[in-house]
């Protein structure tokens, strides 16, 4: 033992020898004489943004965001960032975030403004929404004091498959409810359709949210939506006795759980190219949406209203104006966007028309389905209607709200 003792010896020395020779440096370095810094970013949970970070000279949390491509374009985008930071209690953190040059069309296109917010909780449960910094360059200044040893950090606040499944599991119980698979995501997972309500009420309305991996507000306002259709209170009942709701809660369900912000896994924009056949391999959350509604329609449950809900920096309700009649759907949309101005705090108003958006959703359902469709966008940084920066508890209540609007909307159509 003394000898392979001696042996081990004698090769570290030389191997020591030869690393000083070349600039290298000594192999016995000790863990504890290197320098550490005292904040910690951790991405290693669900829905947690994709990002590559340092501290630099002045303590400063440099994060890199990564962005999210799609297929065979030029396209990228980051408008999603979610980690956590951990810390001790007290510590001033500042975090600098680069890589927001995001590209749309050829074109340089970034939301970050003055406008701009982000969300904080201690216990990832609480959150509030704060102002950023724009600084030149396209990045985000955040500073805030840590209240707890680890601090949440994300453009708005999450919606996660795990609240999705806990949503699920709840209504599951229900016998106004039903949940169907219909097919899986090009990673896997359960695409799921929720029905509210009696499949033979006199009108059927569709939901989709979550196409675009960041945009949480849809799912909150899901949520709300459902609360108060299963609440069976005397409006619920009212409002159940005249339309069935049908649900695709979370469209891009692979997105979300990477943290990414607007494509599928394959790189592929869910509320794109529905003017033409969804492609099975690159967009199968598309396509197995695609069947269920043929078989929707074949047994004539054709739906009567479309809402695809997202998030953007304006908040309007995009209406569709594909070629031929559509007097009836434009006087409905009108309809529609005066019972949301009657009912919920929305008050941002609908795209002019002159405006056209080729391949939506919203478009899709009216060219080959022939069903009235809308985009409905969600400000993700202001609330005009409320005046404050919208959190979760806001797009449930305007979910809760939008069972009158739908009520109104059927009466007499």
């Amino acid at each position: 033992m003394k000898q392979v003792a001696f042996f081990i010896f004698v090769l570290s020395h030389l191997a020591n020898q030869v690393l000083g020779a070349f600039g290298g440096s000594h192999i016995h370095v000790k863990a504890d004489t290197l320098a550490a810094s005292k904040i910690f970013i951790n991405t290693a949970f669900e829905n947690a943004s994709p990002m590559n970070w340092h501290i630099d000279s002045a303590g400063r949390v440099i994060g890199q965001m990564v962005y999210d491509h799609e297929r065979f374009s030029p396209n990228r985008a980051v408008n999603h960032y979610h980690f956590r930071v951990e810390a001790a209690v007290g510590t001033e953190v500042t975090v600098i975030l680069e890589n927001f040059d995001n590209i749309w069309n050829g074109r340089l296109a970034s939301d970050l403004s003055e406008k701009s917010r982000y969300v904080v909780s201690f216990d990832n449960k609480k959150w509030e929404s704060r102002s950023v910094v724009p600084l030149p360059g396209r990045r985000v200044f955040i500073k805030f004091k840590m209240e707890a040893p680890q601090a949440y950090i994300a453009s708005v606040e999450p919606y996660r498959i795990s609240d999705l499944n806990k949503m699920l599991a709840r209504i599951k119980q229900h016998k106004l409810a039903s949940v169907t698979t219909i097919g899986k995501t090009s990673e896997g997972r359960s695409l799921e359709i929720v029905r509210i309500g009696n499949e033979n009420a006199p009108k059927r309305l569709f939901l989709r949210a979550r196409a675009h991996a960041f945009e949480a507000g849809g799912n909150w306002t899901v949520e709300g939506l459902v609360q108060k259709l299963l609440s069976n209170d005397d409006d619920a009942k009212r409002y159940l006795k005249t339309y069935c709701v049908y649900i695709l809660p979370m469209a891009n369900k692979d997105g979300v759980a990477r943290g990414k912000t607007r494509f599928n896994a394959n790189g592929y924009d869910l509320n794109r190219k529905w003017d033409v056949p969804a492609d099975s391999l690159i967009a199968p959350e598309n396509y197995y949406l695609e069947q269920w509604l043929h078989r929707m329609v074949k047994a004539n449950k054709r739906p009567d209203l479309a809402l695809d809900i997202h998030n953007d920096a304006g908040g309007y309700l995009h209406i569709s104006r594909p070629d031929g009649d559509i007097s009836a759907y434009l006087s409905n949309m009108e309809k529609l966007e005066m019972l949301l101005r009657k009912h919920t705090w929305f008050t941002a108003g609908s795209t002019k028309p002159s405006f056209r958006n080729p391949g939506t959703l919203g478009e899709g359902f009216m060219e080959r389905f022939g069903i009235h469709a809308a985009v409905y966008e969600l400000n993700y940084e202001w609330i005009a209607g409320l005046n404050k920066a919208p959190l979760a508890e806001d797009w449930v209540s305007l979910g809760q709200n939008l069972g009158e609007v739908f009520y109104n909307y059927f009466k007499g159509n």
